[in-house]
């Protein structure tokens, strides 16, 4: 099961939006799933994040992306606590097919960085915010479901941040 949830979240937070809609009428995932999708996405943007501190060209990424990494990190002890009430266990560590999706990223530098970083960003909170309301809305544990609904607003200001940063980064093309 671990294995179809990291290919999953594979595919969310690839560039192959056919697949993102095949998973889009998926059933909603066991309440252990999407808590290691989620931990796997708050570490995930954590260290793009990070990255971004360095990479990114732009300072209106470095921004977002700092943004990013003080409010997933917030997120992932959010997440944690609620998971502790149900018994869940949330993974502290990136697992292995989320390190490949990071690499690609350690080889970019400035514009390219940027340009990809954006484009991930929109991909991963749509797919993000998909999955966060199918917890809220069909979650079997209440704690889990209350955090995924408080969580979406944030996930949906960082998608709106997103899409600006994409317009802003092909406007610049």
């Amino acid at each position: 099961m671990k294995r179809i949830l990291a290919a999953v979240c594979c595919i969310a937070l690839s560039s192959l939006p056919s697949l993102s809609q095949k998973t889009a009428s998926a059933k909603a995932l066991s309440d252990q799933q999407f808590v290691d999708f989620a931990a796997q996405t708050d570490m995930m943007e954590a260290n793009l994040g990070q990255l971004a501190a360095n990479a990114a060209s732009s300072q209106q990424v470095k921004d977002y992306a700092s943004t990013l990494v003080t409010e997933h990190t917030t997120d992932y002890g959010q997440l944690s606590t609620a998971a502790k009430q149900t018994g869940l266990n949330v993974p502290n560590a990136i697992d292995t097919e989320h390190n490949k999706m990071l690499a690609p990223f350690q080889k970019l530098k400035g514009s390219a960085f940027d340009h990809r970083y954006a484009q991930e960003m929109v991909m991963g909170h749509t797919k993000a915010i998909e999955m966060y309301k199918k917890e809220a809305a069909d979650g079997q544990n209440d704690a889990l479901k209350s955090y995924a609904q408080a969580a979406l607003p944030v996930l949906e200001k960082h998608l709106s941040g997103a899409k600006d940063l994409e317009k802003a980064k092909s406007s610049t093309k």
